[in-house]
């Protein structure tokens, strides 16, 4: 059997959901990450950053422009410092102008991905997976990439079945 690593970052209070702001106590990414581990198993890995973004939805998201316009990459509570031991990497995230936060770029350039097998899995609220799958093969060097997976996120608690089928397939 496969060993599976979820990596992901999520957000909770306020999130853009369905053309407005709602304050959500479990964010849609970590529901989408559980899910995962429900159907194929595996270890979760939640990407927390030292600094915490603005609860303000639209204050975080401008420190997020800025740093993805830098490349600043945040530094994190805690990193894994190896990946080793797990076939296949899932790496989860809400889709930050375009792309994963910056934070989950932080922990994956720390990682050796030679021979492992990595999937992209995106939370959004129209972007679909944008241009994560692009970036991630900027950043996994060495993987074979995996079918991604993107999940309108405030559709994220209806979607286990979905997210289930997809695991899967892809392990």
């Amino acid at each position: 059997m496969a060993n599976n690593l979820i990596i992901y970052f999520s957000r909770t209070g306020e999130n853009y959901w369905n053309g407005s702001i709602k304050n959500i106590t479990k964010g849609n990414t970590e529901i989408v990450a559980e899910f995962i581990q429900k159907a194929v198993g595996g270890d979760l890995f939640r990407v927390e950053t030292v600094k915490t973004y603005a609860a303000d939805y639209y204050a975080c998201i401008e420190e997020v422009k800025q740093e993805m316009q830098s490349e600043e990459k945040p530094e994190l509570k805690k990193y894994l410092s190896s990946i080793a031991e797990y076939d296949n990497v899932f790496v989860c995230g809400p889709c930050w102008w375009g792309t994963f936060p910056m934070a989950i770029f932080s922990q994956l350039e720390k990682l050796d991905f030679s021979g492992k097998k990595v999937m992209a899995v995106m939370t959004h609220e129209g972007s679909g997976l944008g241009s994560c799958e692009r970036d991630l093969k900027t950043y996994c060097v060495g993987a074979t990439f995996g079918k991604g997976l993107a999940i309108h996120g405030a559709d994220a608690a209806k979607c286990e079945n979905v997210v289930a089928s997809w695991a899967q397939k892809e392990v």
